[in-house]
Parts: C-alpha cells; sequence; structure tokens
C-alpha cells in the first residue's frame, strides 16, 4: 500500500481545523501531519515537515494565506497548496492562484470535493470550484487585472479625493491620474467613479 498523502492544515479556527482533521483521519491514504493557527506558522511547519499537501485558508492573523502561499512557494517551488476559503470574490481567487496555489475551494464544498481535490492536488492536478472558476472568467472579460498605481488611485477615489487632491497626494500630475481613472472604469467595466468603487469592494480589490 503507498505511503498515505500527507497534509498540513492551516486554519485560525480551531473548530474548523479540528473538524478537517477529524474528517481526514478516517481516509486510508491521507494523514494528517500538522496543524497551524496563521500564517506564519504553516511557512514554518511547511519547512519542518515538507507535507504532500497544504490546505490553506485565506484569512488567518500574522500572515495571511496569500503572504504565505508566496513564502513558502518562494523556498519550495513544488509546494502543492489547496485554499479552502469562505472568499469566492476574483481577486481573492485570482491573488492566491497567482502566488501559486495549486486548487481553490470554498468552505461549503463537500467533504467528496474536498478529498478529491486533496488527491488530484497530490497527484500533481490543480482543481479550482466552480463559482471560482466563473470569477476568474468574470474577471478575464472584464478587463484583467488593476495595476498597483490605478489600485492606489482607486483607494483615493474611495476616500472621496478629488483627481487634483490625488495627484498632489502620489507626486504625479493630473492628466496622468485622469488616465489611470479612465483605465480603471474600462478594466471594471464601469461608468463612474462611485460604480468604480462598489464594483471593487464587490470583488475584493478594496477592502471595505
Amino acid at each position: 500500500m503507498p505511503d498515505p498523502i500527507r497534509i498540513l492544515i492551516a486554519e485560525d479556527h480551531a473548530v474548523v481545523r479540528d473538524g478537517l482533521a477529524a474528517v481526514l483521519k478516517f481516509e486510508a491514504d491521507m494523514a494528517v501531519v500538522g496543524l497551524a493557527k496563521n500564517g506564519l506558522e504553516a511557512v514554518a511547519q511547511f519547512r519542518e515537515l515538507k507535507p504532500d499537501v497544504v490546505l490553506m485558508d485565506l484569512a488567518m492573523p500574522e500572515l495571511n494565506g496569500a503572504g504565505a502561499i508566496l513564502a513558502i512557494r518562494g523556498e519550495f517551488p513544488d509546494a502543492r497548496i489547496l485554499v479552502l476559503t469562505t472568499y469566492d470574490n476574483d481577486e481573492s481567487v485570482f491573488r492566491a492562484l497567482e502566488n501559486g496555489a495549486k486548487g481553490y475551494l470554498l468552505k461549503d464544498c463537500s467533504t467528496a470535493d474536498l478529498l478529491t481535490a486533496i488527491r488530484k492536488i497530490s497527484a500533481g492536478g490543480t482543481h479550482v470550484s466552480e463559482r471560482a472558476a466563473s470569477r476568474l472568467a468574470e474577471r478575464a472579460m472584464a478587463g484583467g487585472p488593476l495595476s498597483t498605481r490605478e489600485i492606489e488611485v482607486l483607494k483615493w477615489i474611495a476616500e472621496g479625493k478629488s483627481n487634483k487632491e490625488i495627484a498632489a497626494l502620489l507626486f504625479i500630475s493630473e492628466g496622468t491620474v485622469k488616465t489611470h481613472v479612465l483605465s480603471i472604469h474600462e478594466k471594471l467595466g464601469v461608468s463612474d467613479r462611485t460604480e468604480a468603487v462598489v464594483t471593487a469592494i464587490k470583488r475584493g480589490i478594496l477592502k471595505v
């Protein structure tokens, strides 16, 4: 019989963390080898344990899941990480996969779907839930990700700043701000500043 899939669970809520471990212990081909309650612990335990698969939450203290994925993959390019989260906005999905996650599931998924995802990722495959995949498709159709500068401009728009005020804050010309605003509108598929902010919040680009 082949060795079981060695799994590290990174989840800050003890009930969820213990619940996942309890579910996985009944699978003959799986073994939970580590439990981390924040991103820093996840990185440290990965270094020590070298698990086959990491179940990674995104909203964690100390270091969030996206940062932990980036850190782990930076040291271990072949690390296989499955995101398991409540976040289904396109920005969260995009960032997690961009940082190197091999899969993305929502916490309301079925046990069968979770087990399938773990086995696929352990075998070198990928697994993205239908809802997460649809968010990525919507993002692609909307015109692609905002640049770092565009996000900065959008944050100031959300604060109610005018183009002139944003230009002064970012040390760029007012004309450059206008260009960024037009690009933001085009990428988000909106027609005004208010709609841009609302859409960005819904998509997880801006945090409330």
